[in-house]
């Protein structure tokens, strides 16, 4: 259990897990606290707080680093191919076997689904089960890049002729403004301050936390003051919960097995499957609210992200760890 408790904590499984639910139970009995007219100003705060993350988030992105990953290309295009267009087949097929008239439910599930992939968690299970580590750092920071485009061309074909259609070049432009000049500014200026932010990363992986908690509270404090979580039975939850599961221990099986119909190597099998089963908490909470600005439905949108986010971590942190211990037992063979 101590050993299961240290990987949780170094997946992201830890306080900040525990302040996700702390933000949820604050916003059902708080929701005017997150209203508009609300003195906090949830809105301008993380609204640049979310430039601020993805400014860091390019410092962080090391050229050497991201170079000495480029080679395997047929790794590289599975994987990316699997976040942007495998997974989110997937949930179209779960929502003919299991749709229900819940729509709002049904178009989180695919927001989840056309969403790029974690970097931390990724890159940290793969250093768990002994995989490819380069490979992974370079997957999940170009799936970051490659998501702010191909994420909204897939919610304009899923929401074609629904109330919700969005002005795709607007959105484009307004993700650029947001989420990719940031990174390209920082990513220019890692060799100055890359040293900086490595000295203070846990202070600002608290920063980044703080903010996707405000965007957290103030989506489901308007979902919640407008009643839309309202008659939603903890059987619905759980249900849910149970679909999430399903889903991403399908894509990883899916990806292992892949990994090794190709021919991959152990390394990159494990590359494989935890790079491309995963989905980004922090990148679905900065990208929704600019694809759903009406953040009633946004709260709505966010819950099957946020039961998938807790999921993938315990379940994939689990499966981690057995791969360790039978590489571990392969080599004392």
């Amino acid at each position: 259990m101590t050993q299961l408790k240290s990987i949780l904590t170094k997946a992201g499984l830890n306080g900040f897990f525990l302040a996700l639910i702390g933000t949820i139970v604050l916003a059902n009995i708080f929701p005017e606290w997150g209203a508009p007219d609300s003195i906090i100003p949830f809105k301008e705060i993380t609204h640049y707080g979310v430039s601020l993350i993805f400014f860091f988030y390019g410092v962080k992105m090391d050229p050497v680093k991201l170079r000495s990953g480029l080679g395997n290309w047929k790794l590289h295009l599975l994987i990316q191919s699997t976040t942007f267009l495998v997974f989110p087949a997937v949930v179209l097929l779960m929502k003919s076997v299991f749709g229900t008239d819940d729509s709002s439910i049904w178009l989180g599930a695919f927001y989840l689904s056309a969403l790029p992939s974690t970097v931390s968690a990724s890159v940290v299970m793969v250093s768990i089960a002994g995989g490819n580590i380069p490979a992974a750092i370079f997957n999940a920071s170009i799936s970051s890049i490659v998501g702010i485009f191909i994420t909204p061309i897939w919610m304009e074909l899923f929401l074609e002729g629904s109330e919700m259609n969005f002005d795709l070049l607007d959105t484009f432009w307004k993700l650029s403004l947001q989420v990719l000049f940031p990174v390209v500014i920082g990513f220019l200026l890692h060799g100055v301050l890359g040293k900086w932010v490595n000295k203070y990363s846990t202070g600002l992986k608290y920063m980044d936390q703080s903010i996707i908690l405000m965007i957290v509270f103030s989506a489901f404090s308007a979902a919640v003051g407008q009643g839309m979580f309202e008659g939603q039975s903890w059987a619905f939850l759980l249900t849910l919960g149970g679909l999430m599961l399903l889903l991403f221990l399908a894509m990883a099986a899916m990806m292992f097995g892949m990994g090794k119909l190709l021919g991959f190597s152990r390394e990159d099998q494990i590359t494989v499957l935890f790079c491309g089963s995963k989905k980004s908490l922090i990148q679905g909470a900065a990208m929704g609210k600019v694809l759903f600005p009406d953040p009633v439905t946004f709260g709505v949108i966010l819950l099957p992200l946020m039961l998938y986010h807790a999921l993938q971590l315990v379940s994939g942190s689990m499966i981690a760890q057995q791969l360790a211990e039978r590489n571990k037992a392969d080599e004392e063979v």
